[in-house]
């Protein structure tokens, strides 16, 4: 009975044994499978992710790509845009020159730009001419010009020049006309009322103060002396007058000389000079209802 039960216990502990190995098997295999699958997995994870960056790469790539070519596009619309800002500045030239053609105001294209003459007159008598010599370029400039020196062409191009052509040359021709008025005004008091003068004409080079003496005829000793100030510079009238008398004491002056003075003043205000010494030769047909 003892060998039987011995290989019994013998049995069941070689099947024991068996099961217990096939388990360990079982265990490693699994054990092999998921260490397999792991790594698997990191695997296609880091795929994914290369993937991912590299379509960020290609994206950015592209994007740079259009950032230079609009870059480059936007330099050739600004020199574009600036020879088309140029050639519209010099047919607003053209346009104006033929505009104010009648009106003394003329030109002709040259290779840098426009050369403009201006034309001054005053009482439909034609007087002195000038030129400015335009480079269109950006910005625009003043390469020569004739205008005198006591015009404010500085001031006036600093204003207008960049901006509005159109308004530097109206402002200009206003300045330009203004004074050839005044100086017209003043040639003529010298040059044909000479008998009214008692003294020599006092002007300043912009004809924007002239002071002088006269008398208005030959049987009255009553001295004038006149100091007119042209204070706006586009204007051929006076701003300021004054009239006062010159070897005579005011009490010894009639009633009717003192409305004379202030006649005198009235006119001088608003007629141009010559106009008012022509009116002088008629001094009886003054219109004293100037004066209120």
């Amino acid at each position: 009975m003892e060998p039987a039960n011995t290989f019994c216990h013998h049995g069941e502990s070689k099947g024991g044994i068996l099961v217990h190995l096939e388990r360990l098997e079982t265990q490693r295999n699994k054990s092999h499978t998921k260490s397999e699958e792991l790594p698997r997995a990191q695997t296609s994870a880091l795929g994914t992710k290369c993937h991912e960056l590299r379509r960020l790469r290609d994206k950015l790539r592209a994007e740079v790509k259009q950032r230079q070519a609009a870059i480059k596009a936007s330099d050739q619309i600004v020199e574009f845009s600036g020879q088309e800002v140029l050639e519209r500045q010099q047919e607003t030239l053209k346009a104006i020159l033929q505009a104010y053609h009648f009106t003394g105001l003329s030109g002709k294209l040259t290779s840098h730009g426009v050369c403009v003459s201006i034309s001054t007159a005053f009482e439909g008598n034609l007087l002195d001419s000038y030129f400015v010599d335009l480079v269109i370029e950006r910005p625009l400039w003043i390469h020569h010009h004739s205008i005198p020196v006591f015009i404010p062409l500085e001031k006036i191009a600093a204003k207008h020049l960049q901006t509005d052509i159109q308004r530097f040359m109206f402002s200009l021709c206003e300045h330009l006309n203004a004074y050839s008025g005044r100086k017209y005004q003043a040639d003529r008091l010298e040059s044909d009322f000479t008998a009214f003068l008692t003294g020599p004409l006092q002007r300043n080079s912009l004809c924007n103060l002239l002071s002088f003496t006269y008398k208005v005829n030959q049987e009255h000793q009553a001295l004038f002396s006149a100091r007119l100030l042209y204070e706006d510079l586009t204007g051929t009238l006076p701003t300021d007058v004054t009239v006062m008398y010159q070897g005579m004491e005011t009490e010894a002056l009639s009633n009717s000389w003192e409305k004379h003075r202030l006649a005198h003043e009235r006119l001088l205000l608003t007629k141009p000079l010559h106009q008012v010494f022509a009116s002088f030769s008629g001094e009886e047909n003054l219109d004293l209802n100037l004066v209120s």
